[in-house]
């Protein structure tokens, strides 16, 4: 269900850290979003880009240190406060700790931008997706599914959950 833009500057990170940081990330997307990162049909559907800046400027300079930026967009329902708040942290950690030191540890250095995509709006498999269509595959029965998305949408358009 989630995708991240990771915009990860070229020799920021060795080879080996930045795919151990890739996999951490897909974990922490997983997680912040509700689902288990064990389940193999809600790994299939995580995904990461990862873009490579030419440069990144910071006050109109070259940086001197690597900057991050990450793009973690989730269907509309699976952010709640808390999710939003821990995933920003627990990114800018995994990647800080990625780095091994080589730079100095600041989390300024890592912007992180969690994002819903508004229901009926996340379209894959060559049609528009709802929350529910993606739950009910995560789970494996659309009736689950069609529940959890109800739940889930009900509190953002402050109206009962169906029964």
């Amino acid at each position: 269900m989630p995708m991240l833009d990771a915009f990860i500057p070229e020799g920021a990170l060795s080879a080996q850290a930045e795919s151990k940081l890739l996999s951490d990330l897909t974990d922490i997307l997983i997680r912040h979003e509700g689902a288990d990162p064990a389940n193999p049909a809600v790994r299939s559907i995580a995904w990461i880009f990862l873009h490579r800046p030419v440069s990144v400027f910071v006050a109109g300079e070259p940086a001197t240190a690597p900057r991050y930026r990450f793009i973690a967009s989730v269907p509309e329902g699976q952010f709640n406060d808390e999710r939003r708040q821990a995933i920003v942290p627990a990114i800018t950690e995994a990647v800080l700790d990625a780095e091994g030191g080589a730079y100095d540890r600041d989390p300024m250095r890592v912007w992180v931008f969690p994002t819903e995509i508004p229901d009926g709006s996340w379209g894959a498999g060559g049609r528009i997706n709802t929350l529910a269509d993606i739950a009910g595959f995560a789970l494996g029965d659309q009736e689950k599914g069609r529940a959890y998305a109800d739940r889930a949408l009900a509190g953002r358009r402050g109206s009962p959950a169906a029964v």
